[in-house]
């Protein structure tokens, strides 16, 4: 049974609060989460109210107070960080973690999509080539790819140069595969459609634990597609890590932009 004393302990400003999330990979304990767009403590006993969110929080919405609260517990703060974990082991789409694969890729001539070299008529009419899937070879180098279902300790993440790109973005650029993924690892994410807080967790986690050597955002030029930016960048900050940054804009046309 907890027992209450009169310690230090975190305080959120609700009103300050704007659920960036940036508090929550900075606190070991696991003691901070998201809930309905808003910093929340989730336990009081995962609180040791040393204060290493502080000054993480943008928005300054965390301080820390003195009040009666329940003892801070290490021993149930490690049985719910082992909890995290062993869900982190079941991915979001109830796959099983051995689902995460790394591929051995072909060794191919640079610059050609495969070490056959084919002639293509046009198709008449088009003045386009018909294509060959057969002789296409992919670069993907690893499965899974959404942000949401790769774990922050998946093998092909470990000392990788890393691409964030935008869902869009492989439909866009016909080049994706020659000029984002050869010796790339690939992460794709959607800034305006999925849960922004819980990639920028993720994200944190990843650059936090993988060692990553690079980043590389990949974007459309549309506005809304620039928070994957912010978020990356954000990630970058909340991992504590000097992690190479570069960012990529693809037009809607499919040019690159820059």
């Amino acid at each position: 049974m907890t027992t209450k004393v009169l310690r230090k302990i975190v305080k959120i400003d609700e009103e300050k609060c704007d659920g960036c999330g940036v508090c929550v990979p900075a606190c070991a304990e696991g003691a901070l989460q998201i809930v309905d767009g808003k910093a929340k403590l989730v336990s009081e006993i995962y609180c040791d109210g040393l204060g290493a969110c502080l000054g993480e929080c943008p928005q300054g919405a965390i301080t820390i107070e003195e009040r009666e609260a329940n003892e801070f517990d290490e021993e149930a703060v490690e049985h719910h960080l082992h909890q995290q974990e062993r869900i982190e082991e079941e991915l979001p789409c109830g796959c099983p973690s051995a689902t995460v694969t790394q591929f051995e890729k072909e060794k191919v001539p640079f610059g050609c999509p495969s070490a056959r070299v084919t002639r293509f008529d046009t198709v008449e009419g088009t003045g386009v080539a018909p294509v060959d899937a057969a002789s296409q070879r992919s670069m993907l180098s690893h499965w899974p790819v959404q942000l949401t279902l790769v774990p922050p300790r998946a093998p092909f993440l470990q000392g990788a140069d890393l691409v964030l790109a935008a869902d869009c973005v492989p439909f866009a650029y016909a080049g994706f595969h020659r000029d984002f993924l050869r010796d790339h690892a690939l992460l794709v994410a959607c800034p305006k459609l999925d849960d922004f807080q819980a990639h920028l967790s993720k994200l944190t986690e990843i650059l936090r634990q993988s060692q990553v050597k690079s980043l590389t955002v990949v974007h459309m030029e549309v506005p809304c597609c620039s928070g994957l930016v912010h978020m990356a960048r954000e990630a970058i900050r909340a991992s504590g890590k000097e992690v190479p940054f570069r960012e990529v804009t693809i037009g809607i046309r499919g040019d690159l932009m820059s």
